[in-house]
């Protein structure tokens, strides 16, 4: 066990003799002095791992010997010691990022529970972590042998975010997580594969709320004369991305509600996220808005007419409002809106897209730079977080929190951290995507994917009478075998959409009010 070293500064350290003999047995090596500047000298000369600092002692007092020690050692854990309870006091310690305040007299179990907390927090943490989730890996194993329905899968998911995120930094019970989420991910495919199809057909089935119904049903009701509802669509926000951001949202505003959807097939921004905005199936907007619905035979982008079908959604619903729509697509355009965003009041309806998490997902399969630093999907959310806190989205939403508002954050879809190739065979006019394939004599052997031969069920548009989809499951992507494992090779443990797995479908959708405002 790893031994810690403390340095121990009080003028009256020789009656503190007890307690340094408590903590020794206990495995820590003291250093004792009795005077602040022979503290400052020897955090100097030498390592410790946290000091303890008396306020108040004779010559040089303790906040002083902490500002010269926090000068020289900022990252050195500090916990400050004393009689004085003076607010003024506490204040200015804490300004000088303390670990730990304690107040005199002191006893031995709230020494030893300072240490632990500076200290052994990380691995306690941990080792606890530990514990609770073999005790719900066996409950989650337990699920997958029983026939859950969409509700029941979406807690299977979450529950499986939240544990990634506790565990993260435990590696021997981070590798039993990644092997239960690939056995989730193939027992959802399989769920999807059985019921996907009536969910869309059959009137009497249970069926989860998805893309097309999101604005009828979560946000028009929204709609209210006293305050604009704002609906922030970040493209590509994994529910465990989202997790990482929600800290800094609080901050700024109230959690109201976190709910969620499931993105439709194909989980991409062409399909999934013009159906929420047009509050169509891919087939039907194809055939009652050609001039706006844009094929994979065409060259052009597919998600240019995000605000006409938007339009159309709230004239067909009789819904009479003012609204806006807003596309960022680069940093430009964000501080544009950031410094405009206060005239979205005048509006009921204010919807933002926000297209920054799409293209680092893309950059990470172009981009040596960001292909190192998002390895995987820790570093991938912490990339997402670290984008959110330095990006004009975070000033965007701290000036709506300013003012009296609603807003809702959702996504059209997730992406998926693909490992494993599947050889596919197509001519040259399937589709690009990684994760779906659409086209006629596709040729692949095996049945480790979704297949759909009759795409009118599914509501998605034919090119041809013979035109067939394939989604990827699990963690697959697709591959031709010409140039094999050169393709291979630059696309594995990349972040891709458009298949079928929990992270691509279950959505996240979060209702939020402006903090501190009447």
């Amino acid at each position: 066990m790893q031994r810690y070293n403390i340095l121990w500064a009080d003028d009256e350290i020789d009656l503190l003799k007890p307690h340094i003999i408590f903590l020794e047995q206990r495995g820590y090596d003291i250093t004792p002095v009795n005077n602040a500047a022979d503290a400052v000298e020897m955090c100097d000369e030498k390592n410790f791992d946290v000091v303890f600092l008396d306020e108040h002692m004779p010559g040089m007092s303790g906040l002083e010997a902490l500002t010269q020690i926090k000068n020289n050692r900022p990252n050195l854990p500090v916990v400050m010691i004393t009689k004085n309870e003076e607010e003024q006091i506490m204040e200015e310690a804490i300004g000088s990022k303390i670990a730990d305040y304690l107040i005199k007299p002191l006893n031995p179990s709230q020494i030893l529970l300072s240490v632990k907390k500076i200290l052994d927090n990380k691995r306690l943490i941990i080792e606890k972590s530990s514990l609770n989730y073999q005790q719900e890996f066996r409950r989650i194993s337990m699920a997958f042998q029983d026939r859950m329905n969409h509700e029941q899968w979406a807690d299977i998911y979450k529950k499986l975010v939240f544990w990634e995120l506790e565990m993260e930094g435990n590696n021997e019970m981070g590798e039993v997580l990644d092997m239960q989420k690939i056995e989730a991910n193939a027992n959802f495919a399989k769920f999807i594969v059985r019921n996907y199809e009536d969910w869309l057909n059959d009137p009497k089935s249970d069926k989860p709320l998805l893309s097309h119904q999101v604005m009828k049903k979560k946000v028009f009701p929204e709609l209210s004369a006293d305050k604009p509802v704002f609906v922030i669509v970040i493209d590509n926000l994994r529910f465990d991305q989202w997790k990482t951001i929600e800290p800094v949202l609080t901050e700024y505003f109230t959690i109201d509600k976190e709910e969620h959807y499931y993105s439709i097939l194909p989980t991409t921004t062409a399909y999934a996220r013009n159906a929420i905005f047009s509050g169509q199936m891919p087939s039907e907007m194809a055939k009652t808005h050609p001039d706006l619905w844009v094929g994979e035979d065409e060259e052009e982008g597919k998600n240019n007419f995000e605000e006409e079908f938007l339009v159309k959604q709230l004239r067909r619903n009789n819904i009479q409002v003012k609204s806006s729509y807003h596309k960022i697509k680069n940093l430009e355009e964000g501080r544009s809106l950031a410094d405009s965003v206060n005239n979205l009041f005048n509006n009921d309806l204010n919807v933002i897209v926000y297209n920054f998490v799409d293209m680092l997902s893309h950059a990470r399969t172009d981009m040596a730079m960001v292909r190192e630093l998002a390895p995987d999907e820790s570093a991938y959310r912490s990339i997402t977080k670290s984008w959110f806190l330095h990006s004009p989205l975070i000033e965007i939403m701290r000036k709506i929190s300013e003012r009296k508002a609603r807003v809702i954050i959702t996504t059209d879809h997730g992406t998926i951290r693909v490992k494993r190739p599947f050889k596919i065979i197509g001519d040259r006019s399937v589709n690009t995507n990684l994760r779906y394939k659409q086209g006629k004599n596709l040729g692949y052997d095996g049945d480790k994917v979704m297949q759909v031969s009759k795409p009118d069920r599914l509501f998605l548009p034919k090119m041809n009478v013979s035109t067939s989809y394939v989604f990827a499951v699990e963690d697959q992507f697709f591959a031709y075998p010409n140039n094999y494992n050169y393709y291979v090779n630059l696309y594995k443990d990349t972040f891709q959409h458009g298949g079928v797995s929990m992270e691509e479908m279950i959505i996240p959708i979060i209702f939020l009010n402006s903090k501190n405002v009447s």
